[in-house]
């Protein structure tokens, strides 16, 4: 082998190694407009020791903030060549409003750690199991001098949506609601699933106690009308607390709405008046109003999540 050619095979190597191959070369550029970061969470306490790839946006200022955290849904294939969530449309929206915002890639997901635990067709499971990284970034973040560990909110889409109900159960202290975009997870190769899926979202409700917001559309391509009414069916029945908005048709798949320009007077609204409710910050502070510009396109490249 010539050597010039096994020269460029062992930087290739190298490179790999240090995390600067390809994959880490086009990693998008952080958005100082929002104040955007990216830390490593470690999570301890497993027999391997595991770290969560976490985007954080803070306000200017020492805070204390309020906390969302914003959980992101699961592509076909690897999760571990899913991209880093970048929710910029979400993250203006409660940034605006004096919100820090926290984004986990959990375990097996991206840049994290791990391997992702799917737990078969015991869709219930999964979602405990996903809930278990959200606890770990809030409990970093309530260490920050800048987080108001007090008033937490916790948003999620897709598969991150059915990890927002799960980690729901849990009453995580300073939780004041839950917000829950298409949430679920489709099993095709499970018999049953979509009763398995409101089933699970029964046992969860039964062990939550904070009250919860649903957006699900008509054309939604993972959870049709039928599955989505059954899980908010047996949701209330099990003692939760949520309310349905079913806002119709969306483009070509209301499962996409949330990532969406277009979505955002079917969501802002109706949010609005859940944070109003729960005596959050609702409306735009005047320091923070700048969060409102309209964010570069490198910055809403991933904000369409599955």
């Amino acid at each position: 082998m010539p050597i010039q050619r096994l020269s460029s095979m062992l930087l290739l190597w190298v490179a790999g190694l240090l995390g600067c191959g390809p994959a880490g070369a086009q990693a998008p550029q952080l958005d100082a407009a929002l104040n955007e970061a990216v830390v490593m969470v470690a999570k301890t306490g497993t027999l391997f020791s595991t770290e969560i790839e976490t985007t954080v946006y803070k306000p200017d200022g020492d805070g204390p903030f309020p906390l969302v955290l914003v959980n992101h849904g699961k592509a076909h294939g690897d999760p571990r060549f899913q991209s880093r969530y970048r929710p910029a449309l979400a993250a203006r929206y409660f940034l605006q409003r004096g919100y820090a915002v926290l984004v986990p890639m959990r375990q097996g997901f991206s840049r994290s750690s791990g391997s992702y635990i799917g737990g078969g067709c015991n869709v219930e499971s999964n979602g405990r199991v996903q809930a278990q990284d959200l606890r770990v970034v809030l409990d970093w973040a309530g260490s920050q001098p800048w987080a108001d560990r007090a008033r937490i909110v916790v948003v999620g889409q897709s598969h991150g949506g059915w990890t927002t109900l799960a980690f729901g159960a849990e009453n995580y202290p300073g939780v004041r609601g839950l917000v829950n975009f298409a949430g679920g997870l489709r099993q095709d190769g499970c018999a049953g699933w979509q009763r398995t899926l409101a089933v699970a979202a029964g046992s969860y409700a039964s062990q939550t106690r904070v009250p919860s917001l649903w957006f699900y559309g008509e054309n939604d391509s993972y959870f049709q009308p039928d599955l989505s009414a059954a899980m908010l069916e047996r949701y209330l029945g099990g003692g939760g607390q949520a309310r349905l908005v079913a806002f119709g048709t969306f483009g070509s798949d209301a499962h996409a709405m949330f990532g969406s320009r277009a979505g955002l007077p079917i969501w802002q609204p109706e949010v609005t008046a859940f944070l109003a409710a729960l005596g959050l910050p609702s409306e735009v502070q005047p320091q923070f109003a700048r969060y409102g510009a309209r964010a570069r396109s490198a910055a809403t490249a991933s904000e369409a999540a599955p």
